[in-house]
């Protein structure tokens, strides 16, 4: 996450400890008793206000990359959303499959974060 200066803080049941009363991130903020739970909720408002923020029919393409995974959205690419349907490219037949059984799970994170309802999401392949 963050490089953390001083002394080599220790995590207890996903709570950084430290020998000194705080230890401070190197962007200087304390982490006194923060756990991992309570920094992903924080984390979570930010990034729901911020996808509420973005013009309609946007969220969900800017929210593919986020509920996907950096190595899916790799290899992916949202490409629009209309008539509550999100179409992703993906690369061949094999990823379309591997997606399609994934889909359950994007859409639930997609509803979560949108904003907005999305019924389905259809796997495209990649054209030339």
């Amino acid at each position: 996450m963050s490089e953390l200066v001083g002394r080599t803080p220790r995590t207890r049941l996903g709570v950084l400890e430290s020998e000194s009363p705080a230890v401070t991130s190197s962007l200087g903020i304390a982490l006194r008793g923060v756990t991992v739970e309570q920094a992903g909720v924080g984390l979570g408002r930010i990034v729901l206000d911020s996808l509420r923020r973005v013009p309609q029919g946007e969220a969900p393409l800017l929210a593919w990359p986020l509920v996907c995974g950096s190595v899916v959205a790799e290899r992916t690419r949202a490409l629009e959303f209309a008539d509550a349907v999100l179409r992703v490219e993906v690369q061949d037949a094999g990823w379309k499959r591997e997606m399609q059984g994934l889909a359950p799970r994007y859409l639930a994170a997609l509803n979560r974060y949108a904003g907005q309802k999305i019924e389905r999401i259809e796997f495209v392949i990649r054209q030339g």
